[in-house]
């Protein structure tokens, strides 16, 4: 069975790079201090490691 990990939108993507905004969006976090709950999966972790100094994340 595969966990969840809840993730947070700490920084906004407004002035980086379009790259960041593209894996945002695609972890569902549209707003400041959004919060999803998404499965622990290989997939998901390597989303959010590229972003990681924007989102907070909880186990």
């Amino acid at each position: 069975m595969v966990g969840k990990i809840k993730v947070t939108l700490k920084r906004s993507p407004i002035g980086r790079k379009e790259y960041f905004a593209k894996v945002l969006k695609g972890l569902q976090l549209t707003k400041l201090q959004k919060t999803v709950t998404l499965p622990d999966t290989p997939e998901i972790r390597g989303m959010i490691r590229k972003v990681e100094h924007m989102v907070a994340v909880e186990d």
